[in-house]
């Protein structure tokens, strides 16, 4: 998959977007379950676009889940190109109804949340992963293979879709951290 598959969709017909307010936990939403989406639905494609435009509003953020700008719907953004430690870029994506296909190669890693500011935690995720999902606006299939960054990042935004936040996976208070640095994932 390359850096075209976000442009794709955007071509496809999506109003350019408008950024929204970042909830903050603890929020309700941020604990509930999504819900999944028709892909090709105009509301959908409407909140793909304010989803990617917030995410770019968000400059030290690789990701974005609907839940965390107020909606219930199973729809995350990512674009991890600019991060120091990415090593493997799908483009700047947004996906429908994403689903983990397959994970591998567990490694422990420093994470933060655009709705947590300030916390950093070291949290396990797979290094390696498939995930499925669909383009908003066609509704064409999609299948990402991401490593590294990228990986730790969609499996992060795939916790939000799950009502989880990445304080869920965190294994004790030695494992949080103040955050530093923009370059915390």
């Amino acid at each position: 998959m390359n850096g075209w598959v976000g442009s794709r969709w955007a071509v496809a017909g999506a109003r350019a977007g408008t950024p929204r307010e970042v909830l903050g936990a603890p929020h309700p939403l941020l604990s509930a379950t999504a819900e999944p989406v028709d892909p090709t639905d105009p509301e959908i494609v409407a909140a793909a676009a304010d989803l990617l435009a917030t995410l770019r509003q968000e400059t030290s953020t690789t990701g974005l889940a609907a839940p965390q700008i107020g909606l219930s719907w199973r729809l995350i953004a990512f674009d991890t190109r600019l991060h120091p430690r990415s090593r493997s870029w799908a483009g700047e994506l947004v996906l429908a109804n994403p689903r983990l296909a397959s994970a591998s190669h567990w490694d422990p890693g420093r994470e933060g949340c655009a709705s947590i500011p300030g916390l950093t935690a070291d949290v396990l995720r797979a290094s390696r992963i498939t995930v499925h999902g669909h383009l908003p606006g066609t509704g064409e299939p999609v299948t990402i293979e991401a490593d590294a960054l990228e990986a730790r990042c969609i499996q992060h935004q795939l916790d939000h879709l799950d009502g989880l936040l990445f304080l869920d996976r965190v294994p004790g208070a030695l494992s949080l951290h103040r955050r530093l640095h923009s370059c915390d994932s």
